[in-house]
């Protein structure tokens, strides 16, 4: 069996027992590690059921999504790494379009334990928060334990 695995869900559906918890939102809302596709690219995305969606960050901008995958199974952590960096256990969550790989990061921004992605070829974590996508030089990647 894999160490961990991702499953479909659409924001219909309730999560799967032994989803990989990422985080949690500034109201208090669990965030989950998920991912979904836009514009090519399969990207991490932050899944919050209490507001039943995904989120991804791309652009720019903040991006819900009704369909996406979310993170199961495995034993996890969290290794803090800066300037696009990933530890060598890292999750890779998906890819762009162009095939570089993107990894599951986050931080603490407003109160904000939040997800997002490391695209070690822009030198950072990006995450979606309030409508745009935000980058950060220092975080913590998601790493198999």
């Amino acid at each position: 069996m894999p160490a961990y695995r991702w499953v479909n869900r659409t924001s219909a559906q309730s999560l799967p027992e032994n989803v990989v918890t990422g985080g949690r939102d500034s109201d208090g809302s669990t965030i989950y590690v998920g991912r979904a596709f836009h514009d090519g690219d399969m990207l991490p995305a932050k899944v919050i059921p209490d507001k039943g969606v995904a989120y991804v960050s791309h652009s720019g901008e903040e991006h819900p999504k009704s369909n996406y995958e979310v993170l199961v199974q495995g034993e996890f952590a969290w290794e803090f790494s800066s300037n696009g960096e990933v530890p060598a256990d890292a999750v890779i969550a998906g890819q762009t379009a162009d095939g570089e790989p993107l990894y599951v990061g986050r931080v603490l921004h407003s109160g904000s334990q939040t997800i997002g992605k490391v695209q070690p070829s822009h030198g950072c974590l990006y995450i979606p928060f309030d409508g745009e996508e935000l980058s950060f030089k220092d975080y913590e990647v998601l790493v198999i334990h």
